[in-house]
């Protein structure tokens, strides 16, 4: 059963993020912007001016005190000690933005927005330094841990893409519907009925794994390595659209939300290998070992597809609302995940040890 934290907003909760000391900021519709002890009572309020959504909540990895808020077209910069007006107000978009990703040296903050453009901010000298781009609205960015000059990006031109700050264009792209047109599946025509818009990425805590989750329902997870990445894993997660995707901290755990309302554990790490703290070699071995004919391009990517009927979640949680956002935070001493959908409350779940 569900804890409810309430009281803290009067509308439709759309983002969370947790600090390193456990304190959980959420922002709302209307500018509704709360933060939460981990006992889930208020420890702040605040309305943004202009009463625009508050579309992402990011603490800096680097320093807990400061969150990074992302309304209509402004990032606010807000100290969670004295949750005022904003220390500072960026406006780098010109469309209202989706998702803010923060690397972990709190020196580059991109935010993606609905005209596709993601800008970077360089935040010590505070100004633009990249304007990236997909050719429709851009769902999700997310730095990679331990490599704070590269990011990845998905959106709804069906689009991941793998950038590096010292370049405009991006290092690699794959196109999820092209994807699904080679594997010559029986569903790769249903996929025009309801094609992989990308809605939401996350990257492992070894910065070489990260997880997509697309309106198909299918959750793929991918793998870098050095200016490129492949798909390692494919499974279908949940029977609507998969609204998020959550790498746990330190660990090759995927939490999923989708709009089916469930909230989905995944063990990545049993069902890609076991070689996932040297990337690079175990996808030689894998390829030296594969016959010759399933090495082409693209070839390879079907055998991890084709196991998709072995990947089952690990823990299924009946949440019954559409998914907005998920966090997962310690409290009290075990793992908890943080749900927010249509209603005005967080619904807390326990997670197995």
């Amino acid at each position: 059963m569900a804890v409810k934290w309430i009281g803290g907003h009067s509308s439709s909760i759309l983002c969370l993020n947790v600090n390193s000391e456990g304190l959980v900021a959420s922002g709302a519709e209307r500018g509704e912007l709360t933060l939460w002890d981990g006992g889930g009572t208020p420890a702040g309020q605040l309305q943004l001016l202009g009463a625009d959504d508050v579309t992402s909540v990011v603490f800096s990895p680097c320093c807990p005190t400061r969150l990074y808020t992302s309304h209509g077209e402004t990032i606010s910069l807000l100290d969670v000690r004295s949750l005022k007006e904003p220390i500072e107000c960026f406006h780098v978009n010109e469309e209202e933005i989706n998702c803010l990703s923060v690397n972990e040296t709190d020196t580059f903050l991109a935010a993606a927005d609905d005209s596709g453009a993601i800008k970077v901010m360089d935040l010590e000298h505070k100004k633009v330094t990249r304007s990236l781009r997909h050719s429709n609205i851009c769902s999700s960015v997310a730095f990679r841990p331990q490599r704070p000059q590269s990011l990845v990006s998905c959106g709804l031109d069906m689009q991941v893409m793998l950038w590096n700050l010292q370049k405009a264009r991006p290092l690699w792209t794959t196109n999820l519907q092209e994807c699904e047109a080679q594997e010559n599946s029986p569903q790769s025509a249903g996929q025009f009925f309801n094609p992989p818009l990308a809605h939401s990425l996350s990257v492992a805590s070894c910065g070489n794994l990260f997880g997509c989750g697309a309106q198909d329902g299918k959750v793929r997870i991918f793998r870098v390595t050095g200016v490129k990445f492949e798909r390692e894993l494919e499974f279908q997660g949940h029977s609507l659209g998969v609204s998020q995707v959550l790498f746990m901290p330190g660990a090759y755990w995927l939490l999923t939300g989708g709009n089916d309302g469930k909230v989905l554990l995944w063990d990545v790490n049993s069902d890609v290998g076991k070689q996932l703290k040297s990337p690079a070699k175990s996808l030689q071995r894998r390829k030296a070992r594969a016959p010759a004919s399933t090495r082409k391009e693209g070839k390879l990517n079907k055998v991890a597809s084709n196991e998709q009927t072995r990947v089952l979640p690990k823990v299924t949680i009946e949440h019954g609302e559409k998914v907005n956002w998920i966090a997962c935070a310690e409290i009290k001493g075990s793992k908890r995940v943080l749900v927010a959908d249509q209603s005005s409350s967080v619904s807390v779940y326990p997670l197995p040890e």
